[in-house]
């Protein structure tokens, strides 16, 4: 199937809030799937995850926490060790000198704490906003809306936002949902984006907010456009001539 395109209007408002909540209901124990067991072990997870899954990079922090369990250890650590430990994330000469600069700057700045405020977070080696906002919400318990592919790429399909940029589907969101949810909404979305709403292809009949989301009935035309157009090309191929028919001729 041709790639999927975006809705190019947002449903209403009462719209967006239905599908939220059954998403809510739907996902009612949402937390993120990376195994931490300190803010100072999220935040390198979370580094870690870019462009890998967490179930990889659950696979790899175990042996990278247990030779380096806290900022002080891998703020010393040899890069060419830490490549080691995490080759398997990808990017990981990148991902090894960022973990290995933001433990320094946690030591430097911070006396070795993850620090909560989301200035001083994006201001480490390797974090972003994407970053801190996981590290704040499900650290912290922080109200902040972490934007990852999953939640950008739901979040057009429902029909929330039509924002271009990570930063702006934010914004949208967070226009729509209570503040004190900001921190559980971008985990039902995360969910439903890699149960159900997947790329390339979403798993509309098994959704739960399917007859609210306007993507099935996108989905429906572009199947019944590309059957017309198999037809029609089919309707005016010229049938292939039999080896007796040519020695006719």
């Amino acid at each position: 199937m041709p790639k999927i395109p975006f809705p190019l209007r947002r449903v209403s408002k009462d719209v967006a809030h239905e599908e939220l909540r059954i998403l809510e209901r739907t996902y009612p124990h949402a937390v993120t799937a990376l195994e931490y067991s300190n803010p100072f072990e999220l935040l390198i997870a979370v580094i870690l995850s870019a462009q890998c899954t967490d179930a990889r990079v659950n696979m790899t922090t175990p042996v990278l926490f247990k030779k380096y369990p806290n900022a002080e250890k891998l703020a010393k650590a040899k890069q060419d060790d830490v490549e080691r430990i995490i080759k398997s994330c990808g990017f990981f000469r990148m991902k090894a000198r960022n973990i290995i600069n933001c433990s320094r700057e946690l030591v430097e700045k911070y006396g070795g704490v993850v620090p909560r405020e989301r200035e001083q977070l994006e201001s480490l080696a390797g974090v972003g906003r994407k970053t801190a906002s996981v590290v704040m919400s499900v650290a912290f318990e922080e109200a902040a809306i972490a934007v990852d592919t999953h939640v950008f790429r739901v979040s057009h399909r429902m029909g929330l936002t039509l924002a271009k940029t990570p930063r702006e589907v934010e914004n949208d969101l967070e226009a729509l949902v209570p503040r004190e949810k900001w921190r559980h909404a971008h985990h039902w979305l995360i969910l439903h984006g890699r149960a159900i709403c997947k790329a390339p292809v979403p798993l509309c009949s098994q959704c739960p907010v399917n007859q609210l989301c306007p993507t099935p009935k996108i989905i429906a035309k572009s199947l019944a456009a590309r059957g017309r157009s198999n037809a029609a090309g089919a309707a005016t191929r010229r049938p292939a001539r039999s080896a007796s028919a040519k020695k006719k001729a």
